[in-house]
């Protein structure tokens, strides 16, 4: 079974943080185990939990999100940060980039920004994940920048492939492996179904899932169990149930 993604909120607003909670409880993958709303707080969290992920504010009443990052990786901690901040100054995002945030994330916080990020989190703990060793191009789509720039600059002309440009995050070979999946299914599906089909984590599995609605190519029912949250599941189009 999938292990979901820990994080941890470091926020001195309560308001805001409880904001950011709801948003996390409803992206699959993760999983929140503390919210802070000290710098002294949100060490003791990251200590305690060795949390994969925080979601940290810059300013709090005695100190910065920065500081408490610096601090982090002077003791070579593992867990990676999204810094989500009102400042604008280009030295506080120069700053955070040198102290190696994955991403920096202007406020008001809104959910589908908050999802999109943590997807390509969750993309790139996968990617590090199946690796066993590194070539240039795989370093390339690791760094946000570089992968930018590699895209940028490439400008391939478009071929007669029966593949589309694909989104950052979305690869040939799964979505294939996906497709031959539904192509033998006469049921329903849900992302964790799916993930043990094609040997990939329940997250990685939905995100896929989720391209190949929008691309028209399933369908997303909502199951109401009697217990529980909804279930989503998946169906390829004109397939009756």
């Amino acid at each position: 079974m999938s292990q979901n993604i820990r994080v941890v909120i470091a926020e001195d607003d309560h308001q805001i943080a409880e904001i950011q909670k709801r948003f996390l409880e409803r992206i699959d993958g993760f999983e929140l185990v503390g919210i802070a709303h000290t710098l002294e707080d949100a060490e003791d969290l990251v200590d305690v939990f060795k949390p994969e992920l925080i979601l940290l504010d810059n300013h709090f009443p005695k100190g910065t999100g920065l500081d408490l990052l610096r601090k982090l990786r002077a003791n070579n901690c593992a867990t990676d940060v999204i810094l989500i901040t009102a400042a604008k100054e280009v030295d506080t995002l120069r700053e955070a980039l040198r102290s190696g945030v994955f991403y920096y994330i202007l406020k008001p916080l809104v959910f589908e920004r908050l999802q999109e990020v943590l997807a390509q989190y969750s993309a790139h703990l996968d990617k590090l994940k199946a690796m066993e060793s590194l070539a240039q191009t795989d370093v390339d789509t690791l760094l946000p920048q570089r992968a930018t720039n590699t895209s940028a600059h490439q400008q391939e002309p478009q071929t007669t492939s029966s593949h589309p440009r694909l989104p950052k995050g979305i690869d040939v070979i799964t979505l294939d492996k996906i497709r031959a999946v539904f192509s033998d299914a006469d049921e329903s599906l849900n992302a964790e179904e799916v993930g043990t089909l094609i040997g990939a984590s329940r997250t990685t599995a939905r995100r896929y899932l989720e391209y190949m609605v929008s691309a028209q190519e399933l369908e997303a029912q909502v199951n109401y169990g009697s217990v529980g949250r909804p279930e989503r599941r998946y169906l390829a189009l004109g397939v009756a149930q």
